[in-house]
């Protein structure tokens, strides 16, 4: 006969457990903060805030992007990539239930 598995869950009373962790890992969060409370902003202007190097930024927006959670438009400007970063509307929304989330965790 098999035995029942009685263990609680640990993640049950876990109030991190519900967080988005695409969203809560430090740099991604950095990003999504910022990018939240502009319009655009480009990846110049990113790296300045962040202090994150230019892999370190590519690959943390590109996991942004595959979320849904920004839009990357690029151009040429003066013979160079311009590339500029955008929080999408289902980013945005992302952002503000990951927000009320950490406020009911830290009370």
């Amino acid at each position: 006969m098999a035995e029942e598995n009685t263990s609680p869950n640990p993640l049950a009373d876990n109030p991190f457990s519900g967080l988005d962790q695409l969203i809560h890992a430090p740099a991604r969060l950095n990003i999504i903060t910022n990018l939240y409370v502009v319009e655009s902003a480009d990846f110049i202007f990113l790296r300045n805030l962040t202090g994150l190097t230019w892999g370190n930024l590519s690959a943390h927006i590109s996991k942004l992007e595959t979320a849904g959670y920004v839009e990357i438009e690029k151009s040429i400007v003066n013979k160079k990539t311009h590339s500029v970063a955008r929080m999408t509307e289902e980013g945005r929304k992302a952002f503000e239930k990951y927000k009320s989330k950490m406020l009911e965790v830290l009370g």
